[in-house]
């Protein structure tokens, strides 16, 4: 019998999907056990062979509790909506969903390629996935409920005095009875107080707008990321070094009508759930930076500019602040370019000066800004705020380090306190552009600052401060709110860096909002006429006028009198009104799906309660920790919205979480010259690393052979251009196929390459992120097809720790299809099956055992990589030992199958077991057989070892002398002689002295 892993693999994989092998039930005597990848997103590329890490380990794990009698609930789908796909089809005429499919289903692109598709590429790795409960976030079955969680947040207020979300008319009953005046509420700010009886009063519109300022969800303008060449709005995740990640389009920030969710309504149960849950500690620190709590007051400035009062109103600017303390240190005042008061106070000499700065910092990305500390810029407004207790006049400035959106887009600025302002003020002091608007740094603190801000809070008396002086951070921070407090201008707060999320996306390939709008105010699509389905467009860019690209969709309009979607021409805003342009970002899908695979074919309700009861969370979530501050923040909040609403059993989504690190791509480097004519030319690597001299030579060689001069700058200094080989060129000695490349690009079919002395083009190697872009990707299929599934799973958790980066190495998989072969080798000949029933050794008994703990400590503790060097110390010592026992081999088929579960199906099938090995009970580890009844001593003669001798380990010194002193070795190394001391050590030592 010979070892074919494409017969074996192809045989159980259909098998597992004709009997539903991996099926999870929702009601079980088993325990429960919830297994969960991050699901993918399903682009053209397919998979590599670092997509599929994660995805081994949770199914090894998920395999495991299988064998231990768990009810494994493991299932997969698609985060399938997303501006990727919507920018394909932009470029090639086709429809989004169209080409969604087949990247998941596979079939051909529009130019005819071959796609592989998602699920064939997953199925032929053998995951152990529940397909019966696949989700797709694009599929209306699936949207119908995104759009159901939305109403539910907008029909939702956060009511403060029981730290949870409530439904919006609990807050209507309050209003109704009191007003506003004592609601404590998670709202927008500075909402004007009313009464019952104006309430009452209001008409109905006007209530619906002040509801607007209270909703979980809520419309509002809005600072964004505006990208003109993508025609949306992106997160700040979807900008890299100022440009847009998809395509590099310039973003700049613009003010923008949006849907918002208000997230920041969670920031304290965010925080503290941290402390509930399984998780790496840089995760955890990622969400409590992102979060930001910071404890400290707000304080408020008066305005002092001559155009600071408009109709009377005078103006303030509120600061939130951590060093209350140093209130008598403020030197000047920063505001964001974006605040809303710069047009109104800035004066007019400074307003040209103004108006372009703000215009640079437009086409700058928040995240671009927050990591720049080294620029310093800023623009002097002219205008100034009044120190709340000396009444002295403080020039306001405006500069890029502030953002709009954290904390009031203002900050008190207290040079002696702060590095970054001490930097900004002695940039600024007589500087031309300051126009007189920077004092001297005023020092507060009984230190030196000459050099340097002293930013401790402690360590110090603070000076110069009136009542503060001679106080601490804690007391002078006390005593600064206090006296804040009775002047009217100031309050202790807690303040949170979390900002509301931006829900709104000017694209077409998303969940569309079920919102339409009565003069201009937003009502909801009653939930029974769901789902909301997105529309046939002509075209996937925004409309001419500006609008986002549903603006294009004909049919596109509500009927309130039929409840349904009708032509846009109908619109008459009686009983026909206009739909959301807007659609959901890509985060909205993915923020519940773990909750839908739970019931995936309810049709009523995301999951039933029965459902979500059973399964309560998520036990292990593997992922990238890319994710860390976008959807891991953004499903920890929806988890808690709905727990509020009695839909979701438990506070937190997910128990455990894992990070996988990145399988690095080994790209392959070819050097081009550098040069004036007209030639391509590579230069081999291994006559680049033989020196300058050597390489000069080289190449005047092969000018001289041409009869070609040697063009001038070649002569003045030799240099190249890196250019990436596909990697499938590359044999494993790094030489490259020549004709091949030539072949591969027309600009390169006259290439000539400069090779070494053997006549070799040898490449560079680079190790890097493996992308398409760099064409070092290795496919698994190609692996899967060349060696089998079984030798891909052992090798990818072969490669390293789990969660650490490492490089891919196609070389070593040679080595582990071989183990598998020679795993073989024990169960059968090139014949027939060897194994036997005989009785197994003590060697062969310890040896199974000592791999039954090794395994299952290490899936148990996610050290996938030294399980399978176990099982190869196992392997060989059952092959030395020459064992086909029976009582061996089929616990040992088990122990592997979770990792290599093709092979071990096959392996329990022949030892003559009907079914599935899957669920058969994991071997229960026997400590009797590690334990050791003898021991192999070194007998010594005065400190040097003469023979070794196995005795059993429970004799006492006694009797092991009389073994020794009677053993012929002994006696003949002694000749006659008595030893003048016999040491003995039990299990140790055995030295006979003199």
């Amino acid at each position: 019998m010979k070892y074919n892993p494409n017969e074996i693999e192809a045989k159980w994989q259909k098998y597992w999907a004709e009997n539903q092998t991996f099926a999870a039930v929702n009601n079980s005597e088993k325990p429960k056990h919830y297994v969960l990848d991050m699901f993918p997103y399903p682009s053209g590329a397919g998979l590599h062979v670092g997509h599929p890490l994660g995805y081994i380990a949770s199914d090894v794990y998920a395999r495991y509790k299988r064998h231990q009698g768990f009810n494994v609930l493991h299932p997969m789908g698609y985060d399938s909506f997303g501006l990727p796909a919507e920018q394909y089809a932009i470029q090639t005429g086709q429809r989004p969903e169209d080409t969604t499919s087949v990247n998941i289903d596979g079939g051909f692109d529009k130019e005819g390629n071959k796609i592989a598709g998602y699920r064939k590429q997953l199925d032929k790795i053998g995951f152990s996935f529940d397909w019966a409960r696949e989700v797709r976030t694009s599929n209306p079955d699936y949207y119908k409920h995104t759009q159901w969680i939305f109403i539910q947040l907008f029909n939702s207020w956060y009511n403060k005095d029981n730290d949870k979300a409530e439904d919006i008319s609990t807050l209507v009953a309050l209003f109704e009875v009191n007003g506003n005046a004592a609601v404590n509420a998670v709202c927008d700010d500075k909402i004007a107080p009313f009464t019952s009886s104006e309430w009452n009063a209001y008409a109905k519109e006007q209530q619906q707008k002040i509801l607007l300022q209270y909703r979980l969800t809520y419309l509002a303008e809005t600072e964004v990321n505006w990208c003109p060449g993508l025609g949306t709005v992106l997160a700040n995740d979807e900008i890299v070094n100022g440009v847009s990640e998809r395509g590099g389009f310039t973003v700049v920030r613009k003010k923008m009508t949006q849907w918002s969710m208000r997230i920041s309504a969670y920031a304290e149960r965010l925080l503290q759930g941290l402390n509930d849950i399984d998780w790496s500690e840089s995760i955890k620190e990622s969400q409590r930076n992102w979060i930001g709590k910071s404890v400290g007051a707000m304080v408020s400035f008066k305005v002092k500019s001559e155009s600071s009062e408009v109709n009377g109103e005078q103006h303030y600017i509120d600061v939130f602040t951590t060093r209350p303390d140093t209130i008598f240190g403020v030197t000047f005042m920063t505001l964001a370019p974006e605040h809303e008061l710069v047009a109104q106070i800035t004066t007019p000499e400074q307003k040209a000066a103004v108006e372009a700065y703000i215009e640079k910092t437009a086409k700058r990305s928040e995240r671009e800004r927050m990591a720049d500390v080294k620029t310093i810029s800023g623009v002097f407004t002219g205008a100034y705020a009044e120190h709340p207790f000396t009444k002295e006049a403080i020039p306001v400035w405006i500069g890029d380090y502030v953002l709009a959106g954290y904390g009031t887009g203002a900050v008190m600025a207290v040079p002696c306190g702060d590095e970054r302002d001490y930097a900004f003020a002695n940039f600024f002091k007589g500087h031309p552009e300051a126009s007189g608007g920077m004092p001297e740094i005023k020092n507060i603190f009984d230190k030196d600052i000459s050099e340097a801000a002293f930013g401790a809070k402690e360590g110090f008396q603070i000076v110069n401060s009136d009542f503060l002086n001679g106080m601490g951070y804690k007391e002078g921070t006390k005593k600064a709110i206090a006296e804040l407090e009775a002047l009217g201008q100031g309050k202790g707060k807690i303040n949170y860096r979390l900002r509301d999320a931006v829900f709104s996306r000017q694209r077409y390939w998303g969940e569309p909002f079920p919102v339409y709008y009565v003069n201009g105010l937003p009502q909801m699509i009653d939930a029974q006429y769901l789902p909301i389905i997105l529309p046939e467009v002509e075209k996937y860019l925004p409309t001419e006028d500006g609008l986002p690209p549903l603006g294009n969709a004909e049919v596109w309009a509500w009927d309130t009198a039929k409840n349904e979607v009708v032509n846009t021409d109908l619109v008459d805003h009686k009983t026909i009104f206009p739909l959301e342009l807007n659609t959901m970002p890509g985060w909205a899908g993915s923020s519940f799906y773990w909750m839908r695979y739970m019931d995936p074919q309810n049709e009523n309700e995301f999951a039933s309660k029965e459902a979500l009861a059973y399964w309560e969370s998520v036990d292990l979530y593997i992922g990238g920790n890319e994710h860390a501050t976008g959807h891991l923040l953004y499903s920890r909040f929806w988890n808690k919205f709905l727990k509020d609403k009695g839909f979701a059993p438990t506070e937190e989504p997910f128990k455990k979480l894992i990070n996988q690190g990145m399988i690095l791509g080994t790209s392959a480097i070819s050097y081009q010259l550098m040069c004036t004519d007209n030639l391509t030319i590579f230069v081999s690597k291994e006559v680049i690393d033989k020196g300058e001299d050597y390489t000069k030579s080289k190449i005047n060689e092969y000018y001289k052979n041409r009869n070609l001069s040697i063009p001038e700058l070649i002569k003045i200094s030799i240099s190249f251009s890196p250019i990436h080989a596909d990697v499938s060129m590359v044999n494993s000695s790094d030489e490259l196929d020549t004709e091949r490349f030539k072949a591969w690009r027309e600009y390169y079919k006259d290439a000539d390459f400069i090779c070494d002395d053997n006549g070799k083009y040898i490449v560079g190697r680079e190790v890097e992120k493996m992308s398409k872009s760099k064409y070092n990707v290795v496919t698994p299929d190609d692996i899967c097809n060349e060696y089998g599934a079984d030798t891909l799973r052992l090798y990818e958790m072969f490669l390293g720790p789990l969660e650490q980066a490492k490089p891919w190495n196609t070389a070593g998989i040679s080595g582990v299809f071989g183990f598998l072969k020679k795993l073989c080798r024990l169960y059968f000949d090139e014949h027939n099956l060897i194994v036997t029933d005989e009785v197994p050794t003590k060697d062969n008994l310890k040896t199974l055992h000592k791999t039954i703990k090794k395994v299952a400590d290490d899936i148990e503790n996610f050290s996938f990589n030294t399980s399978v060097s176990q099982f190869m110390i196992c392997v060989n010592e059952l092959s030395t030992q020459g064992c086909h026992s029976r009582a061996i081999l089929e616990p040992l088929a088990i122990v592997i199958s979770p990792y290599a579960p093709h092979i071990a199906e096959e392996l329990w099938s022949l030892l003559g077991h009907e079914g599935s090995i899957a669920t058969v009970p994991f071997p229960v580890f026997e400590p009797k057989h590690l334990i050791e009844s003898s021991k192999e001593y070194p007998v010594s003669f005065n400190g040097k070892m003469r023979f070794t001798i196995e005795l059993p380990l429970d004799l006492t010194k006694d009797q092991i002398e009389e073994i020794i002193m009677k053993d012929e070795r002994t006696i003949k190394q002694l000749e006659g002689r008595t030893p003048n001391k016999v040491i003995i050590v039990p299990g140790k030592i055995i030295n006979l002295v003199g």
